[in-house]
């Protein structure tokens, strides 16, 4: 049986994986099982304004308000679902996947996305709701179009992006800091941060170059933003920028670039936000959470600084439940999603850029002096397409593979292979001290997992 719900929500080719209907259908659940009023963004998709208005009638139907806060980060939705004391939030977007995907996820009212426990209700609901269109063909969709009387509101929340704007610089101004003096090169990738990060860092003083900085679903995360760093590097190292930030196409996420051009992903990111966060004081028990994609020398970096970290499952979900059941306030993937609860409830690429620069005017360090914080082990990574991802469990000449994988790796690397949460792709990840190994024994490893489920 197909499952909807991934890592991150529904997520598909729009109008033919995930349609309006179903859009329609979540958005009358949503009611039932979140509440009543419901902010609800989306990212610069063409597929976006369909889809927005199909889950806000559905929304609606079911007495519902719909609060409309039109393009807008995801983060900014989480936080508008808290300050507003909505009932949650709904964000239209497929995150860092092509133009022609879509997805839709939600957020508690504390602004929280939800447990797999709380996923599965939508989940069983969505599965009968499909079912029952499948059986009854074109009559079903047509009256599961129709069914319900709008008694509820659809309402623009016109100062959405400001107030995130405004929270946003808050937590940099409350430091007692600027950016003054900083020029950043930001590409947002034609993605929904195309205004809201610039302005943070004008507001902030840094000298802003922007790159992709516009709505654009046709080209969002094509070649740009955080899926692709080779125009952001050069635009860099071009302009004499300090630093480059780039993001995903709802900007959850962020990946950062030195002056010389050179990536800085989120493990080290998160390396450096942990020694400042430690420095200060408040670094909760000095823990930090990662996942088991983090590299070696993040994890051996903060054991040389007295940090333990603590490695989740693969998904800022994960991450975010292991921060809440132990109270820590930093956690982070190696892709550029950070939580830092300090300033919101979910991954934030604004607020991490601009804890990352607010580090860089404290300390007076260039970002490659502080990404010298840790060492990186040479990790290769292979996504291979496939048809079957559940196939992974089962296939006897991958185990085996693996197995003399690890052998020829001994104790100096590390074998990882995980089916993608949202698309049909097994991630091969092979960890060595020697980068040609590493290579090597990935390929060969990725070879072994085509043949078997390409």
């Amino acid at each position: 049986m197909t499952r909807y719900f991934g890592t991150d929500g529904v997520r598909g080719i729009a109008f033919d994986e995930l349609t309006c209907e179903m859009a329609r259908a979540l958005g009358e659940m949503a009611v039932d099982i979140l509440g009543p009023r419901l902010v609800v963004g989306r990212d610069s998709r063409l597929s976006g304004p369909a889809l927005e208005e199909a889950l806000a009638s559905g929304i609606a139907s079911q007495g519902g308000t719909a609060l409309l806060a039109g393009i807008i980060p995801t983060p900014a939705v989480a936080l508008l679902a808290r300050d507003l004391k909505a009932d949650g939030g709904v964000v239209i977007s497929a995150s860092h996947n092509p133009p022609d995907h879509n997805g839709i996820k939600f957020f508690d009212a504390a602004g929280f996305k939800l447990t797999t426990e709380r996923e599965d209700v939508f989940e069983e609901r969505l599965q009968r709701f499909v079912a029952s269109l499948k059986a009854g063909g074109q009559a079903a969709a047509a009256e599961a179009g129709a069914k319900g009387v709008s008694t509820g509101e659809i309402t623009p929340l016109e100062d959405a992006t400001e107030r995130y704007i405004e929270h946003a610089v808050a937590t940099v101004r409350s430091q007692g800091i600027d950016l003054t003096g900083l020029t950043v090169a930001v590409d947002t990738g034609y993605g929904a941060s195309s205004v809201t990060t610039p302005e943070a860092l004008l507001r902030l003083g840094a000298s802003v170059i922007t790159a992709h900085a516009c709505f654009d679903g046709t080209r969002i995360n094509v070649g740009c933003g955080s899926t692709c760093l080779d125009h952001l590097k050069a635009l860099v190292v071009e302009s004499g920028a300090d630093v480059g930030i780039a993001h995903d196409g709802d900007a959850d996420r962020m990946l950062a670039v030195d002056a010389m051009g050179n990536e800085v992903d989120g493990d080290v990111i998160e390396a450096i936000l942990a020694v400042d966060l430690k420095a200060q004081g408040k670094l909760e028990r000095d823990t930090v959470v990662s996942t088991v994609m983090c590299n070696q020398g993040f994890v051996n970096a903060m054991q040389d600084r007295g940090i333990r970290v603590i490695q989740a499952a693969v998904g800022d979900i994960n991450v975010l439940v292991a921060m809440l059941e132990g109270g820590f306030v930093l956690g982070g993937e190696q892709s550029g999603h950070m939580i830092l609860l300090e300033h919101n409830s979910t991954g934030d690429g604004l607020i991490t850029a601009l804890q990352l620069l607010a580090v860089m005017k404290r300390s007076g360090k260039s970002l490659d002096e502080l990404a010298c914080v840790m060492t990186r082990f040479p990790q290769v990574l292979i996504n291979v397409k496939v048809r079957d991802k559940e196939g992974l469990k089962s296939s006897k000449a991958i185990s085996e593979t693996v197995e003399l994988v690890n052998a020829q790796l001994s104790n100096r690397g590390r074998v990882l292979l995980r089916p993608s949460g949202t698309e049909c792709l097994i991630r091969v990840m092979v960890e060595a001290e020697d980068e040609q190994l590493a290579h090597k024994e990935a390929t060969r490893l990725a070879a072994v997992v085509e043949q078997e489920l390409g």
